[in-house]
């Protein structure tokens, strides 16, 4: 299982991928945090959907992750192409058999490269939120945002929940890439089906009926990484309530795609 993990680490870290896929982390890592202070004053918003996150909000203990926690959703979409990617180029290039050859365990197979994409996730999320905090921080003196309670314990709390929400979410996003790509073993038609669905289906679904939302997959996984909305609140959905039904889908999904991988002929 180590070993096969390590073997999808040197495909994970050839320059096209790994660097391509961590510009693109930092480009827009840097971009969310940024717009939140640049346009602290525009009437249009500074956050995702138009929405005003103000001078009061960023100057909490949790402003300094505010940035942060908008790109978990994005995150999570890296990470479901990439082990989509991973996971279905396997049968496209036929390169599947003649590892199942040395490691006839399918399930160890499986598992390892489910090790070794979480790894390549953890690098991205830990440096976006390098880029997120430090990009908050430089810019938070232009937007006249106090930052005293950024460096409290309350503050280093905030930044090590958020990290976890954010890992949660994007290795459930991850996961439902990998069962695509199980499914369709078709890079472009995993890719295809899980971007379209998470950024227009379910943003058309919740636009006709809002309370489809509680139930989407997508919006689940996105509830996770912002921390969900407190209790009680009737705008956004609560922690637990994303966490149980995102969980229900991963796992129902990693279920299925599990048999099918240790059932199923390897050719595509």
């Amino acid at each position: 299982m180590w070993r096969v993990a390590l073997s999808e680490l040197r495909k994970l870290r050839r320059p096209t991928l790994f660097l391509g896929t961590m510009g693109a982390v930092i480009f827009f890592s840097a971009l969310f945090s940024s717009l939140l202070f640049l346009l602290i004053d525009s009437p249009d918003g500074n956050s995702d959907r138009g929405r005003t996150v103000g001078r009061e909000v960023l100057g909490l203990a949790t402003g300094v992750v505010q940035g942060f926690s908008n790109v978990g959703g994005f995150l999570g979409i890296i990470a479901l192409c990439v082990f989509a990617a991973q996971t279905a180029q396997e049968y496209t290039y036929g390169t599947l058999r003649n590892i199942l050859v040395r490691q006839p365990g399918r399930m160890r197979v499986l598992v390892g490269k489910f090790i070794a994409m979480n790894l390549f996730a953890l690098i991205m999320i830990t440096l976006s939120g390098l880029i997120s905090v430090s990009a908050s921080i430089l810019l938070a003196p232009r937007a006249k945002v106090s930052t005293e309670l950024w460096f409290t314990g309350d503050g280093r709390q905030a930044l090590i929940t958020t990290f976890i929400n954010i890992t949660v979410s994007v290795i459930g996003f991850g996961t439902i890439g990998m069962v695509l790509g199980l499914l369709l073993r078709s890079p472009i038609s995993a890719i295809s089906f899980g971007v379209l669905w998470l950024l227009i289906v379910e943003n058309l679904l919740i636009a006709v009926k809002n309370s489809l939302q509680d139930w989407l997959p997508g919006a689940q996984l996105t509830a996770i990484a912002s921390g969900g909305a407190q209790r009680g609140f009737s705008d956004g959905i609560e922690y637990s309530h994303a966490l149980l039904v995102g969980g229900i889908y991963v796992a129902v999904g990693a279920l299925v795609a599990s048999l099918l991988f240790v059932r199923r002929d390897v050719s595509n």
